[in-house]
């Protein structure tokens, strides 16, 4: 199995920034995938960004140029930079491993964004 263990949400100021960060160990052969999904209440938990093992990265529209994801190959981890947060990006945001054999989700971290 592979473990995830994600840390730095927090409560943020409209225009702050804030940066996720999430680490994977455990049976890791391959990272295919890694990303980020966020969750607001009420609604469906969807798709932030992922980054490829090849460094392809693909990001929902609305947080485009305002977040980065990234990844430290040697150390499993995989990081999303947040800049100019906004209220609506208020959420739970998980975590996302795809290897070769699990799919597998963080805890998830509370991101709060005050207007």
């Amino acid at each position: 199995q592979v473990q995830l263990v994600e840390s730095g949400g927090g409560l943020v100021q409209t225009g702050g920034s804030l940066r996720l960060s999430c680490a994977a160990s455990g049976s890791i052969f391959k990272i295919n995938r890694m990303g980020w999904y966020r969750q607001a209440p009420g609604k469906q938990r969807e798709l932030v960004a992922y980054i490829t093992s090849g460094g392809f990265t693909n990001y929902v529209d609305s947080v485009k140029g305002r977040f980065t994801i990234s990844r430290d190959n040697a150390k499993n981890t995989v990081y999303l930079q947040m800049n100019s947060l906004q209220p609506e990006d208020t959420a739970v945001y998980y975590c996302n491993v795809l290897t070769t054999t699990y799919d597998s989700w963080g805890q998830g971290t509370q991101v709060t964004v005050s207007s």
